[in-house]
């Protein structure tokens, strides 16, 4: 009689360390087009360093990275051998070149002319050129979406503690501006950066059915409504309010009304419940209203740069004054209102005193140093990006790109697939556009703006085929 077998090993399982690294590899290999993006955005979660937010300056770890972003796009481009752009986005996109070559021309200093050109193309052609070849469908496009709005929520939190703990920079006399890691000599940083993540939260909640996307981007954009307000920037807050009430008049009347009566519920909340309609609060509000009747220094100020600008354009109306020429032409076409400059201070810097270097209207310096041929160039560009970003919205509603997906039940979407994604691309544009009334480009954040230029420009450019989500090896 033969021995029993031996009873067999009981069979082991599979660590799952294991599955994890290799799943984590292929999640970066899968995104890895985009990291370059990604990294550019949270290089402005560091701190600024003193100086490196004035107007003009430059030298920051961002401008580095977006350096870095173009010579990486390049590299790629010519790896694949193929077309980087379409006839009609190298139009839209290069447009702007004519005005800043013939503006070069015109300027005082060779170094004036080489670094004026480098940042009006790094921000409007070279920046957006990346994105547009870098993003590569939606998936992409929502990846970079998510992350401005986990940027705003680092730079919103540091803003509240800078309110609450008295460490913000100078506001009427008390340290209580919410500036984030950007400083005093840059308080428009964080406001901007903030209401990019507002926008794009909006755009995410209204244009998805998904329950697992529509309900973390409405808690984002009701979380950073507090940081926005503490900015005290009443530039970011009314172009906030009008792109916003435009992504929901665009989403549909429905879902138009329901956020209007949250956002109704949200602003009782803030000013009621939590106290945030301080004194200065309410001033900062109602001098919105009083910028004609009795404006403050700040305001004169901008008047009086604005009509300076003017004059420059009168002066020399087709190519302007040249680039970077506004600070020198200032104070022969300025009046006495015009203050030396404005003060600075709080958030770990002393006292100091910023020139006025630019009108604060980016429409204005256009045409002030390029004349009548840079601004029609720049902004032909702006409104071609809008024009076809909202047609394409249009084609996407109506179910032109991409099919409805079912949801449980066999219903049908309410919301075309894709819509969020519009919402993102024309709700940051018309927030760019607004807000260059009373602001223009200077400082480290104006790298997010060449970014939001670019997350248009994808949207309004790239070729059908890339509006839709192919599966990946």
């Amino acid at each position: 009689m033969s021995a029993p077998a031996a009873p067999a090993a009981p069979a082991t399982k599979a660590a799952p360390r294991t599955a994890y690294a290799i799943a984590l590899p292929r999640v970066l290999r899968d995104a890895a087009p985009v990291l370059p993006l990604l990294l550019l955005i949270c290089s402005l979660g560091l701190p600024v360093a003193p100086g490196a937010a004035e107007a003009g300056g430059g030298g920051t770890p961002a401008d580095a990275i977006s350096a870095g972003v173009v010579v990486f796009c390049v590299v790629r481009a010519v790896r694949r051998a193929e077309r980087p752009l379409t006839r009609t986005g190298a139009l839209v996109l290069g447009l702007p070149v004519i005005g800043i070559a013939v503006a070069a021309v015109g300027a005082n200093t060779l170094p004036d002319a080489v670094t004026g050109m480098v940042r009006y193309c790094q921000v409007f052609v070279l920046v957006p050129v990346a994105v547009v070849l870098l993003v590569r469908d939606r998936r992409d496009f929502r990846l970079v979406a998510w992350t401005l709005v986990g940027l705003a929520l680092w730079q919103g939190a540091i803003g509240v503690h800078q309110y609450l703990t008295g460490t913000g920079a100078s506001y009427a006399g008390a340290d209580i501006r919410a500036v984030g890691t950007f400083g005093p000599s840059d308080v428009m940083g964080m406001a901007t950066v903030v209401a990019y993540g507002v926008i794009c939260a909006v755009a995410l909640a209204l244009g998805s059915d998904n329950a697992r996307q529509r309900a973390p981007a409405l808690l984002c954009a009701l979380l950073l409504v507090l940081p926005l307000t503490l900015s005290f920037s009443r530039g970011a807050w009314i172009a906030t309010a009008l792109a916003c009430t435009a992504q929901v008049l665009l989403a549909g009347l429905r879902r138009a009304v329901r956020l209007i009566v949250v956002a109704a519920a949200v602003g009782v909340v803030l000013v009621g419940g939590l106290g945030i309609g301080t004194a200065m609060l309410q001033e900062r509000l109602s001098s919105i209203t009083q910028v004609t009747d009795a404006p403050d220094q700040s305001v004169t100020d901008r008047y009086t740069m604005w009509a300076a600008a003017i004059d420059m354009w009168q002066e020399r109306p087709v190519t302007g004054v040249g680039l970077k020429n506004f600070p020198a032409h200032r104070d022969s076409h300025a009046s006495l209102a015009l203050s030396s400059g404005s003060d600075t201070a709080g958030a770990g810097a002393g006292f100091r005193r910023q020139p006025l270097l630019s009108p604060h209207n980016m429409y204005l310096l256009v045409l002030s140093e390029q004349g009548l041929l840079g601004l029609c160039a720049m902004a032909g560009s702006w409104a071609a990006l809008l024009v076809l970003g909202l047609r394409r919205l249009h084609r996407v509603r109506t179910a032109a790109y991409g099919t409805t997906r079912p949801v449980p039940y066999g219903t049908t979407r309410s919301v075309p697939y894709g819509t969020d994604c519009a919402l993102v691309a024309c709700g940051l544009l018309l927030w760019q556009l607004i807000d260059f009334a009373y602001a223009d480009i200077g400082g480290p954040s104006t790298v997010l703006t060449s970014l939001v230029f670019g997350l248009a420009a994808w949207w309004a450019l790239a070729p059908a085929a890339h509006l839709k989500e192919a599966p990946r090896p």
